[in-house]
């Protein structure tokens, strides 16, 4: 838990301070996800309600993200990929961060329930308090399983999109949401693999430092696995297409050999070409996630001429 000690500050904070807060690389994963969530909906959106909506997203995600700092402030100083964060680093006091973070959550959700709709809204109210409170309170320092089930914060974005253009969810929205949380796992592990002092470090109980790295190498390939059929089930319903079961198909089969390429590995393999398998099979999993969602707007547009689906 943060502490709520006064920091010394080395110079007034700047706008690009309080912007760091809001995490806006993860806030581009999620404002991309969610747009595609909207934009492969049946219903049609007018486009100022939908600039509106995946708006008040952005600023829903940047909200989690500070208050994410704000609570994590502690174990981001005892990590190297993270002590230069604006709360560790003193250049945003923890009283600030957690202003911020409540107030854009606050706008955010009313803002949401106002433009679109209040099923939309409480989508994005459960997914700022999965995160903040779920994950990053609770599940992140109490169980090795935080990355697992704390995915799920990650992963409903597109349902919020989908949400925002039905007023409701589907069997294609809970797929969406299933790809990024069967997909969360093995992609933090392998950066867990080859950042794995950190977390000993800052006492966060990564699989790597409860059950070892044989083990995170297990169950990274059996998470890949299974996140394979629902890759490719997404394939077969009403926002899927033969263009969409291709990416699928090759991505998941360079994902899957990846796994199976780190779980082949043992620490002197890994040590000695400097984690090279594990750092690429991260960046393959950047790729994965990007390459699906891509493929499911193709299908949408291609659908707007007769062209798309099955």
């Amino acid at each position: 838990m943060t502490d709520f000690t006064a920091i010394d500050t080395p110079h007034e904070a700047g706008m690009g301070d309080y912007f760091a807060l809001l995490k806006p690389r993860v806030m581009s994963l999620v404002v991309f996800t969610a747009l595609v969530g909207l934009l492969v909906a049946p219903v049609p959106v007018h486009p100022f309600v939908g600039f509106v909506g995946i708006l008040c997203i952005a600023v829903g995600a940047g909200a989690s993200g500070a208050l994410n700092m704000w609570w994590d402030a502690d174990i981001d100083a005892k990590m190297k990929r993270t002590e230069g964060r604006p709360i560790p680093s003193g250049r945003v006091q923890p009283g600030e961060a957690l202003g911020i973070g409540l107030a854009l959550s606050g706008f955010s959700v009313i803002l949401l329930a106002l433009a679109t709709n209040f099923f939309a809204a409480f989508l994005l109210a459960f997914t700022i308090f999965f995160y903040a409170v779920v994950y990053s309170m609770w599940l992140k320092r109490a169980t090795p399983q935080n990355i697992v089930i704390g995915g799920a914060a990650g992963a409903f974005p597109p349902m919020v999109g989908w949400a925002i253009a039905t007023g409701g969810a589907s069997i294609e929205s809970v797929l969406m949401f299933g790809l990024i949380f069967m997909w969360t796992p093995p992609h933090f592990w392998a950066l867990a693999l080859f950042v794995k002092s950190d977390y000993g470090n800052a006492g966060v109980p990564m699989l790597t430092e409860t059950h070892g790295r044989d083990a995170t190498r297990t169950h990274i390939l059996v998470y890949t696995i299974l996140l394979l059929p629902v890759a490719i089930g997404l394939a077969f319903t009403s926002i899927g297409g033969p263009i969409y079961l291709a990416v699928a198909v090759l991505m998941n089969a360079w994902f899957l050999k990846g796994a199976y390429d780190i779980w082949r590995r043992d620490d002197a393999a890994s040590e000695a070409d400097r984690h090279k398998v594990e750092i690429n099979v991260f960046k393959v999993s950047l790729y994965y996630l990007f390459a699906h969602f891509c493929a499911l707007l193709l299908e949408a547009a291609l659908r707007l001429y007769g062209l798309g689906g099955w």
